[in-house]
Formats: C-alpha cells, structure tokens, sequence
C-alpha cells in the first residue's frame, strides 16, 4: 500500500457534492484548529525555556507533540477535500493516538504528584506565614541586638565602676600606709619626748596615753567622714573634748564655721586641744568651780585661727615638769610646725590663752600634704630639744 497513492481514492469533496459552504465549512473549520493546535505547542514549548524549574517537563513535552499531531492532521483533512491522501490521513492520526495514549498514561501516573502539589491560594497563605514568621524572628533579632547593647553598656559602666573602684582603693591603700607610717613616727617621738622627766612610770602611762588617746580621736574623726580623707575640724575638736563636755556641760563651749581639715591636720589639732584641755582640768579653769573654757575658731582671708580661752578660774601652777616640758613645746612649737603656721601662749588674770594660727593650704583637705608632713622625723625634729 502506497502512503502517496492517491489514484485508487475519490476526494472527500464529493461526499460533500462539492456544495461550496460544506467545503469552505470543512476547511475553514480545519485551518483555524490547525493554527490554533500549532500556536499552543509553541506556546508551551516558551514555557519550557523560559521556566527551567518547572517539573514534569516531560509531561509538558507529551501534551505539545500530541497537541501539534492532532493539529496536522486537521490540516491533511483539508487536503483529503481535493485529494484522496487517506494513508497519510490515516498514520497521522495513528501517531496521534500513540503519543495521546502516552501522555494519558504519564498523566495518570503523575495525578497523585499534581494533586499534592499546593494550590497558588495555599502558596500565598504559606508565603505569608514564613514573612510573618521572618518579621517575628526580625523583631526578636532586634531585642537581642538592642538587649546586647545594653548589657554591653552595664558591662562597660560596671567595668568602669571597678576600674574607679580600684583606683580609689590603690589611693586609699597607699594613704594608708602613708598614715601608719606617719602616725608610728609620731608615736614614737611621743614615747621618747614624754618619757623626758617624768618622775615615774604612772605618770608616763598616763601622759602618753592620753597623747595616743588624742590622735585615736582625730584618725576616728576622719575615717568616721564620708571622703575618709578629710574630716571637719569642730568633729575633731568634738571627738576631743567630748569627756570634758560631758563633764563640765556648759562650762565648756566651742563653735566656728565649716572648716574640712587633712587627716594630718587633725592629729596637730587634737594634740594641741588635748593638751590644753588636760592642763586645764590639773591646773587651769576647769579645776575651779567656776572656771570656763570658750574654744573658737575662724577664718580670715587664706589663715585659720584657733583660740583657746580659760577664764574664772584659780592661777596656773603648772608643774615644773610640764611648765617648760614636752606639754610646752607640742603647744608653742611642735604643732605650730607642722601646720605651718605660728603659736602664741600666754597667762594673765582671767587665764590661759592659747592662739594658733596656720594657712589653709596646710591643713585644707583639698590641699597637697606638705613633704614635711611626710616624712618620719619630722615630727621628731620639730619637738627636738
């Protein structure tokens, strides 16, 4: 049988009886579904190339070979109108029915993958929960960081915090063993100056605690202050005379202005006080019914001035021990030097008088420690006789 042999086969116009409207309905019908089966396949085909990641291209490749079949053999049925190409019709339409039947079976075999892919409305519903859940982790990153921020900004405050810390307390360390080391030397030039003369131990004991008594006062006075460098001077000069207040009462006042003293500053002070006050509760206002003491102090231009005022009480007779001894020169030269400043003592009717004067920027506590101050024998050579 011969695919091409059309002489045996009549037209399939002449079933038509040639009628013009059947013939041009016939063709016109083929044409337009061969052009429509043509520009499908070819439309997929676009698909195909411009979408890499589609799946089941296979399948797509199927529908647009047997697509493009039945188109051509739409357009032999236009041929077969005039000439009897029935063969060819014929296996066209059988290639046709093979890739059909191909692609229906693939398709059938693929109906549980498609099913199960997720509709576009499922897509969008699940794309919405992943950048609701990618807003929710970006607001929890940004927490993190802004908590990150601020723990990264405590650590650096607290580390600075210790750093001060340690500073203050290197600061404090070496201060402190700048006073021990000061306040040894002063107890040992008080041992050995107030051993000067004493006519037995009873009376040592008592002198030289009562000098070690008075610096206790003064170095609990400035630990007891919130710098614990400095302390004010009438807490000193309190600490001090706070036995004699309690004793005598009235009899006994002190006042002046706000004045902050060095550490150093406020054990001259309270060895001057102490002095005066034990002088005069043997020998001076204070061993009479009616004696006073009016202790004052003020502030004149960049000078301190201390006054020590005994009055209504009997005549000094001061031992002669104590009249020139290390009693004296504490008052008149020893505490005058290291503050200094200068020292006037003197006795008349009324009683004793005692002036000190000193500049502030010796004894202020945002003043510099003198160097003498320092050292361990100054004090020593300051009372050396």
């Amino acid at each position: 049988m011969q695919v091409f042999d059309i002489a045996s086969y009549m037209p399939h116009g002449y079933c038509l009886l040639w009628d013009p409207w059947l013939v041009v309905l016939y063709a016109g019908s083929d044409l337009l579904i061969f052009l429509a089966y043509a520009a499908i396949p070819f439309a997929l085909m676009q698909v195909l190339r411009r979408r890499p990641d589609i799946r089941y291209r296979k399948l797509v490749a199927l529908f647009a070979g047997f697509i493009l079949l039945c188109g051509l053999t739409h357009l032999v049925s236009i041929a077969t109108l005039w000439v009897g190409v029935y063969a060819l019709h014929g296996y066209l339409k059988l290639a046709t029915a093979l890739v059909s039947c191909a692609t229906a079976v693939v398709l059938f075999r693929l109906v549980p993958r498609v099913v199960a892919i997720p509709s576009p409305a499922q897509l969008e519903a699940a794309n919405l929960r992943l950048q609701q859940e990618i807003a929710a982790h970006e607001s929890t990153l940004a927490q993190l960081r802004e908590a990150q921020r601020d723990l990264e900004a405590k650590v650096e405050q607290r580390t600075a915090a210790l750093r001060l810390a340690n500073d203050r307390l290197e600061v404090l360390t070496r201060e402190m063993v700048h006073r021990s080391k000061n306040l040894l030397a002063i107890v040992s030039s008080l041992a050995r100056q107030t051993a000067r003369g004493v006519p037995d131990v009873k009376t040592f004991v008592e002198l030289f605690f009562g000098r070690i008594s008075a610096l206790s006062n003064a170095t609990s006075a400035v630990l007891g202050s919130a710098s614990q460098a400095a302390a004010p001077l009438e807490d000193v000069l309190r600490r001090q005379l706070d036995p004699i207040l309690q004793t005598y009462g009235g009899r006994v006042t002190l006042g002046g202005p706000p004045v902050e003293i060095s550490a150093e500053a406020a054990q001259q002070f309270a060895l001057a006080v102490h002095e005066l006050a034990t002088n005069a509760v043997k020998h001076g206002a204070l061993s009479s019914a009616e004696g006073q003491v009016r202790l004052g102090w003020s502030v004149t231009g960049e000078e301190l001035a201390l006054h020590w005022q005994e009055s209504g009480g009997a005549p000094i007779r001061e031992p002669a021990t104590e009249t020139g001894g290390f009693g004296m020169q504490l008052l008149t030269r020893a505490v005058p030097a290291m503050l200094n400043g200068t020292a006037e003592r003197s006795q008349g009717p009324e009683g004793l008088s005692y002036r000190l004067r000193a500049p502030l920027s010796s004894i202020a506590a945002a003043a510099e420690t003198p160097q003498r101050l320092l050292e361990g024998a100054a004090f020593q050579n300051a009372i050396a006789t």
